[in-house]
């Protein structure tokens, strides 16, 4: 008799048997691991929705603009004494060349000369070399100022759904409806 054939179908037989054992635990672990790891979406019906109001204020900046007047004030330099110093001899030129005759005609127009420089030049001497004027002008002016007001914001909304007879309750960012899209999750409970 020949032993080898005889070992190696026993040893066959001990393979298939451990294949056949160990792969439905492994092919169940496998199974467990997908479900678990692909999660299963429903609708639950929406019995309530509210929304979750809060006030806040809110700060605008508000432009005011109007038309004033604005006084200015400017000191100019007044013209040289010697304009007036000038203009005052020749005025008095002219009038003491009015006054005198033949010779006596060139010494009263030196005179006249003398008396009008003399006399403009002093009237100068009193008055400040500056004078002050005052204007207007009209000018925009601009002013910020701050108003404040209450708003309402909606924060979310308290949202009450049913699910295979039972009640939940849940806060979303969105109003959603009288449907509401769940996540089902099974899990198995440690005995």
């Amino acid at each position: 008799m020949n032993r080898k054939p005889w070992i190696a179908s026993v040893s066959g037989m001990i393979i298939a048997s451990l294949v056949l054992v160990v792969s439905p635990a492994n092919a169940s672990d496998y199974a467990y691991t997908s479900a678990r790891n692909k999660p299963v979406y429903d609708y639950a019906r929406v019995l309530n929705v509210e929304p979750v109001i809060r006030y806040v204020t809110v700060t605008t900046p508000v432009k005011e603009c109007w038309e004033d007047v604005e006084y200015t004030t400017a000191r100019n330099y007044r013209p040289a004494r010697v304009g007036r110093t000038i203009f005052g001899a020749l005025l008095g030129g002219v009038i003491g060349h009015q006054f005198g005759s033949g010779s006596g005609n060139d010494a009263a127009t030196i005179a006249g000369t003398l008396i009008g420089a003399a006399a403009a030049n002093n009237s100068s001497r009193n008055e400040p070399y500056y004078e002050t004027t005052q204007s207007s002008h009209p000018v925009r002016r601009c002013e910020t100022n701050y108003q404040s007001h209450e708003e309402e914001r909606i924060d979310g909304y308290d949202v009450v759904y049913a699910y295979h007879g039972r009640k939940y309750a849940t806060r979303t960012p969105f109003d959603p409806g009288k449907r509401l899209r769940i996540r089902v999750d099974v899990r198995p409970v440690p005995q």
